[in-house]
């Protein structure tokens, strides 16, 4: 009997064994999330895994801190170099559907071309252009790429992004496309300064392509920017005259993403984005975790 209590009292239960190597630990808390959206605190996260609560934050913080996971104030979530992986592929395919009738009517009310694009780094990607006949005229495709900050698109989605990321990014400086191309940082922190006093609105006159001008709005969930639209004109066109239907434009699509938004991975809080450029084995093998 007393040995019965005692072995009740006294003892705790046996934890399996834990993984020997630092990528199976790795990728014990990578398999967890299951879905793009799904957010795990670290007690779910050490309790899921049998990974001691220190040891689970000790490797979390990593993930995060190169992008694999994001760390919010609900929990963690899978980060967009793990979204990169595929996930990346699915939200666009959901974004480009979500714009996609706004953009035709923005399109039929407007006469000018219109364009979806995301941010990647320092780039943005053309997910869709609308604009029948005229759209050949313009020197942009779906699938293409072009510097963010010489397109109205491009700085419109910056304009929300840290300083801190903006210093990260162009550190080594930034290029040219025409005469008309912001060159350096303090004016490229200028522009987006002024575009966040007009209320997310980016202007373009020839930056990019000479002769044709562009005004862009970003699609802003609280995380940040998850994409932007822009109509493109001449580059005397007074584009001002469009701010409504741009502004009236970028509230519609985010409407539509409100009920998509597991599925584009749109985060409801500051994201933390990692600046190191290692994958989770990289992170492992360099790791005494």
């Amino acid at each position: 009997m007393n040995s019965e209590l005692s072995g009740i009292a006294g003892s705790t239960p046996q934890r399996e064994a834990l993984p020997p190597s630092m990528v199976e630990r790795i990728t014990l808390i990578m398999d967890l999330f299951e879905r793009p959206m799904l957010r795990l605190t670290l007690e779910q996260i050490a309790g899921q895994t049998g990974l001691p609560r220190s040891t689970a934050h000790r490797i979390i913080d990593q993930l995060v801190g190169v992008g694999w996971l994001e760390h919010m104030t609900t929990g963690y979530r899978l980060g967009h170099r793990a979204l990169g992986l595929g996930g990346r592929e699915v939200s666009h395919s959901a974004l480009r559907a979500a714009a996609a009738p706004t953009l035709h009517r923005l399109a039929l009310r407007t006469g000018l071309v219109v364009h979806l694009a995301v941010l990647d780094e320092t780039e943005v990607y053309y997910l869709d252009k609308v604009g029948g006949r005229s759209a050949v005229d313009v020197p942009s495709r779906v699938g293409g790429r072009a510097p963010a900050h010489c397109t109205a698109l491009g700085k419109a989605m910056l304009a929300w992004l840290t300083p801190e990321r903006l210093d990260q990014d162009y550190g080594s400086g930034l290029a040219s496309r025409t005469k008309r191309s912001i060159v350096g940082r303090v004016q490229l922190h200028e522009e987006l300064g002024r575009i966040r006093g007009r209320h997310g609105l980016a202007y373009e006159r020839g930056e990019c392509f000479t002769g044709i001008g562009c005004i862009g709005i970003a699609l802003r969930g609280p995380a940040g920017p998850v994409g932007a639209l822009s109509l493109v004109g001449e580059i005397q066109d007074p584009l001002e005259r469009f701010a409504p239907l741009a502004l009236g434009a970028a509230r519609s699509v985010m409407d539509e993403l409100g009920s998509e938004s597991w599925r584009l991975g749109i985060d409801m809080t500051p994201a933390r984005v990692g600046a190191a450029q290692r994958t989770p084995v990289e992170l492992a093998s360099a790791s005494g975790a």
